[in-house]
């Protein structure tokens, strides 16, 4: 059995709620045996919700006092707190001086600022990681790898900062890096942002909470496609989670991981500047 690790803002939220059968449904399909087998959450629920001990029974971890004892009880570890990426650093700092190669999960960072150092401290202690908005690993956009021409994306969430996310991942997998200006623009509910590039690439992304994900894309020949986005792209993300910790490699490059964050941190900067076009 190999053992996994939750590291997690607090343990009672959808991601950590749900990643254990998906785990389980990724060994069912490939004969392997990966576990949850021990956690740790910095807070309970503050909304009210399971405490980090009651989340462990439930799921059957064992509750760790530390980050240092997740990290000597598993295998492999998974940062979690989706919603709170101004935690990665401190969380990955300590997973790293364990000398540890976690899956860091989205949103990765805050700013562009903390993403580098979290690579730059990656580096110090001589680890790997990776991290991803699980859009990424669409079956619809699997034949795209940064040689798209133009894409227009659709998507939703409760709010814009968080969620937005998807969008930018989706962009950066299928036209890569590169990007030199964004814009932003809201109407009523409806947000709106844009990316452009010096050679003619460029991305169109449109936010609603009612907004299904979709992409319409433009490949190498200039001739567009478009997806409604139904494939189970969190099932493909556990299973390249898992091919990272058998292979300690991650599937792409880590410049676009710096991309998203870029892009993300201008286009959020942007909602005070609408209709702006902002240089990156």
């Amino acid at each position: 059995m190999k053992r996994i690790g939750f590291i997690d803002y607090y343990l009672d939220e959808w991601h950590a709620n749900n990643y254990p059968a998906m785990i389980a449904a990724y060994n069912r399909k490939n004969s392997s045996d990966y576990q949850l087998a021990c956690a740790w959450g910095e807070i309970d629920n503050p909304s009210g919700g399971l405490s980090n001990r009651e989340w462990c029974e439930k799921f059957g971890a064992e509750l760790c006092g530390s980050i240092e004892e997740v990290c000597e009880r598993s295998d492999h570890v998974i940062i979690l707190a989706p919603s709170d990426p101004e935690r990665h650093l401190d969380y990955a700092g300590r997973v790293f001086a364990c000398k540890t190669s976690p899956y860091i999960d989205k949103t990765f960072a805050p700013d562009c600022k903390t993403a580098k150092a979290i690579f730059d401290l990656a580096g110090k202690n001589r680890v790997k990681f990776f991290s991803s908005s699980a859009l990424r690993y669409a079956d619809e956009l699997s034949g795209y790898n940064g040689d798209a021409r133009s894409i227009s994306l659709t998507g939703g969430g409760s709010n814009f900062d968080e969620y937005i996310i998807h969008q930018l991942e989706m962009a950066v997998k299928c036209l890569g890096v590169g990007a030199e200006s964004v814009r932003y623009e809201k109407y009523a509910d409806q947000e709106y942002a844009e990316a452009t590039y010096g050679d003619g690439r460029h991305a169109r992304l449109f936010f609603a909470p009612c907004m299904p994900f979709t992409a319409a894309v433009a490949g190498s020949d200039g001739k567009s496609s478009y997806y409604q986005i139904n494939s189970p792209y969190f099932d493909n993300l556990i299973a390249d989670i898992i091919r990272f910790f058998e292979t300690g490699e991650p599937s792409f490059d880590s410049a676009e991981t710096l991309e998203v964050m870029k892009l993300r941190e201008a286009v959020i900067a942007g909602k005070s500047r609408p209709g702006e076009r902002i240089r990156l």
